[in-house]
């Protein structure tokens, strides 16, 4: 096992997508501004102009963003289109790569600021449940019992 194969194998299909969807080339980072480093945001769902932030929001509204490839879980026989990994694997990765230090940089996430499942209001338990079952327990509206309940007063619907 090598961390350096590993993150190398990670971010060249990342890179690729990503490449693709801003109709841009090289390396993931090249070029992208990171709001958290630049000390413009402090979480990467405050992060404006970001795909993070576009697909934390919609995941908030049981959407998928209509510009961005969705994730499809690990790799299999017959593979859709989309990202071959998990949309939880990815806000967490992206967290937990926000809080770390780079002496060249100006900011980090901050050790004090919850992990991204909490902030947003997702419970790890009932987000590996969802993940694990979604498709037999939900044929409409996803998402805390509070967003449900909003969405169905401006859907007028019970």
């Amino acid at each position: 096992m090598d961390i350096s194969w590993f993150m190398r194998c990670l971010n060249e299909s990342i890179a690729r997508q990503a490449n693709a969807e801003d109709c841009c080339t090289g390396r993931f980072w090249e070029g992208r501004l990171n709001p958290i480093r630049a000390d413009i945001a402090k979480t990467p769902e405050d992060s404006d102009h970001t795909s993070i932030q576009q697909r934390v929001r919609a995941v908030i509204s049981g959407e998928q963003p209509k510009e961005l490839l969705p994730f499809v879980g690990g790799e299999r026989l017959n593979m859709p289109k989309g990202l071959p990994f998990q949309l939880d694997h990815y806000l967490a990765l992206v967290d937990w790569s926000g809080r770390h230090l780079d002496p060249k940089k100006r900011s980090v996430i901050s050790q004090n600021t919850p992990p991204i499942l909490e902030r947003l209001g997702i419970s790890a338990k009932h987000w590996l449940y969802l993940n694990r079952n979604f498709e037999s327990r939900f044929k409409g509206l996803v998402g805390s019992a509070e967003a449900v309940r909003q969405a169905c007063i401006q859907l007028n619907k019970r």
